[in-house]
């Protein structure tokens, strides 16, 4: 009996050490987020080791578990659901099934997952393209696109413009009962990245006729020039996104060859021929001082060209929109930016806010000082629904 005992005992010591992870004292619902932490945790190491064995590569094994996580396209009392294609490009379509006297609202909305894993199909994507369906009254439109590691870019990029750019025809609102003057578009995190590129793209464009009426980007990737940011600094171990596992998802962005992203880990892969691109993401001007909290600047280190040469896309403002031009920023739709504080991408948001502003863009910016990558996609979390909710409202009032 006091051998179980000391056994039982030794095992819950154990196990409480395994599931407990440190965090900030102003995280909500902290037990629930911890055992969400160590399931992803104990998921992620299997998936390595299997990486490492030589099974398969990482994210092909990722993505057979986020297979599992995918819903039917069901409709229900509030909202119609449909699956067809834009441009070729897969697309779940959100239509609310109550009669409208004027036309529609519309929102393209475009999913993360480090432009490797994730689909329209996902649980989370479905409930918020649902939710924001019928609170808004509007037709949202849930893209898919390729992933990597099978497709690099700019094939991510040119599918959600063809997707997007097929949504904006006249015939297409007109079938949809779209207003062509209330469009917008939205993502987080890399389709965050994908939406603020679109949105770019499409104001430079002169074949498009339908210009975007706002974009919303929650905590989205916008460069991968200086992994040294202060919320790299503070964030580089926290859980759901780590800046290691951020240097992945760029890296695989744009190639399998690992060297890219061990020069990416130590913020040296900038050819000296590329330095000023570094005036567009210097947080020392670009971060207000709250952000900044006595961190200081490093110049950068300059790497090889050769990374440059093989895989130009990382130094692509279709792939980095912080590196765009003033005059590429001037005349953007009116935008809303979500940032957590306990996010390695918190700072990107930041600076892209800033540089908005500093070209005469009309910007809202939330920042969640409890929040972390991912959380509004943490269904039945507290912190879910409240960043939901000041998504669908601040869309309400601007789109």
């Amino acid at each position: 009996m006091r051998k179980k005992t000391i056994l039982l005992l030794t095992a819950g010591i154990l196990g409480a050490y395994y599931v407990y992870t440190p965090l900030p004292d102003n995280i909500e619902e902290p037990w629930r987020l911890m055992g969400v932490i160590a399931v992803s945790n104990t998921i992620t190491n299997l998936f390595l080791f299997a990486e490492f064995l030589g099974i398969n590569h990482l994210m092909n094994i990722a993505m057979f578990f986020i297979f599992l996580m995918e819903v039917p396209p069901t409709s229900d009392e509030n909202v119609t659901v449909t699956e067809t294609t834009f441009d070729g490009i897969p697309v779940r379509v959100y239509v609310p099934r109550r009669k409208s006297e004027t036309l529609r609202r519309g929102l393209f909305y475009i999913h993360g997952g480090g432009w490797c894993l994730g689909s329209a199909a996902m649980l989370s994507y479905d409930f918020l393209s649902r939710n924001t369906a019928n609170r808004l009254d509007a037709v949202v439109v849930s893209t898919n696109y390729r992933l990597a590691p099978k497709y690099h870019f700019p094939i991510q990029f040119e599918d959600v413009y063809g997707a997007l750019s097929w949504f904006l025809r006249k015939d297409i609102l007109e079938k949809y009962g779209v207003d062509p003057e209330r469009v917008g578009v939205s993502g987080g995190s890399a389709g965050g990245n994908l939406a603020a590129a679109v949105t770019q793209q499409l104001l430079g464009d002169p074949n498009a006729k339908v210009k975007l009426k706002t974009q919303s980007l929650i905590y989205p990737a916008l460069q991968n020039l200086d992994l040294d940011l202060p919320s790299y600094r503070e964030n580089a171990e926290f859980p759901i996104l780590s800046k290691s596992l951020a240097a992945r998802y760029w890296s695989e962005y744009f190639t399998t060859d690992r060297s890219l992203e061990k020069a990416l880990l130590l913020n040296q892969h900038v050819p000296v021929d590329s330095s000023h691109l570094f005036k567009y993401v210097n947080w020392s001007s670009l971060l207000p001082e709250k952000f900044k909290k006595g961190h200081v600047y490093n110049t950068p280190t300059y790497g090889s060209s050769e990374l440059a040469q093989k895989y130009p896309g990382f130094l692509d403002v279709r792939a980095a929109p912080l590196l765009a031009e003033d005059t590429q920023m001037r005349g953007l739709p009116r935008t809303h930016v979500m940032t957590c504080q306990y996010d390695v991408l918190r700072d990107d948001g930041v600076m892209y806010v800033t540089r908005l502003r500093n070209n005469g863009v009309h910007v809202t910016h939330t920042h969640i000082e409890d929040g972390f990558h991912g959380a509004i996609s943490f269904l039945n979390f507290k912190i879910s629904n409240r960043m939901a909710n000041q998504y669908i409202d601040w869309l309400r009032e601007n789109l």
